[in-house]
């Protein structure tokens, strides 16, 4: 991504609020080593693909590996940007 094109996502990124549910994935990050974001949720339900990709896009997480067993299913985990917000009462 050309320089200019990431600045402009990380404005955007810093002048975006996550909702409450993206605010709960990226908190469950913050004591995870690495700061791996979960698969599912506190009830065991996948989180979904339209969460992950919206914080990815927002810059609050990123993929990190690729996940053998399941290929389609993203392993990210969170970036610094996506600490801050996590952090943020």
């Amino acid at each position: 991504m050309p320089l200019q094109a990431k600045r402009s996502v990380a404005r955007g990124a810093a002048l975006a609020q996550p909702t409450d549910v993206q605010k709960r994935w990226l908190r469950r990050g913050l004591d995870e080593p690495g700061g791996k974001l979960p698969l599912f949720d506190a009830d065991g339900r996948r989180i979904s693909d339209r969460t992950v990709k919206s914080c990815i896009a927002h810059g609050w997480a990123e993929p990190w590996f690729d996940n053998p067993l399941k290929p389609g299913w993203m392993v990210c985990k969170l970036t610094h940007l996506g600490r801050v917000v996590a952090g943020e009462d």
